[in-house]
């Protein structure tokens, strides 16, 4: 079981839901600022701790070992986690899965392999683990689903090239990819940014 945190929406009837994966090596606490920086009031918020220990903070898999068995084991996790916050109350197609670097990769995985349609995805300044792979084993419902995918012209940490290719292959397989560039490092390059994230999840809600 995954821990997490929950962060209510200002708006208490609200069913909306925005489930937040950090990078390597950070924690929840690494994106606490965000439900003010979004400025969405009726958004729930749902910060999430990967699975394993790294160096102070948690990691989702182990990038220089058994990659794709970790993947699969975060990957499982996370279909839990919104199997349960379904259980809750809080319905599939109203929930965002986003993710920063390897919670990115993460949330690709749960785009293209979760059997239920979300609301959105939104994945920053990640990668794909296996792009191939991952065409050839989407769900039922990989093709309807709605990505949001940023990246930096100078991230030192996730080759640009390598994650462009990776997602115009993703595209070409017949996901639904809004792919956006921003001047930035290995980061979130903020309001600019955070603009199109906002936007993307309101166009995915429609009328609020």
């Amino acid at each position: 079981m995954l821990e997490t945190e929950f962060i209510p929406a200002t708006d208490k009837k609200t069913r909306r839901l925005m489930v937040m994966l950090h990078g390597l090596g950070d924690t929840m606490e690494g994106f606490r600022w965000l439900p003010e920086a979004l400025r969405l009031p009726w958004m729930n918020y749902l910060l999430v701790n990967a699975p394993d220990p790294y160096y102070g903070g948690f990691s989702w898999y182990d990038f220089m070992g058994q990659m794709e068995t970790g993947v699969r084991r975060s990957r499982n996790l996370l279909f839990e986690l919104l199997d349960a916050q379904r259980a809750k109350g809080f319905p599939t197609s109203q929930t965002v899965v986003s993710g920063f670097s390897q919670g990115c990769l993460m949330t690709i995985e749960v785009g293209c392999r979760y059997p239920h349609k979300l609301a959105g995805l939104v994945g920053i300044s990640g990668y794909v683990a296996d792009p191939e792979l991952v065409a050839r084993e989407f769900s039922p419902v990989a093709k309807q689903q709605r990505f949001l995918i940023t990246h930096g012209f100078h991230d030192p940490i996730v080759p640009f090239a390598v994650t462009r290719e990776q997602i115009n292959l993703l595209k070409r397989a017949g996901l639904n990819i809004s792919w956006h560039e921003f001047v930035k490092a290995h980061n979130i390059a903020g309001e600019a940014e955070l603009s199109v994230i906002r936007d993307f999840i309101i166009a995915g809600y429609g009328p609020v």
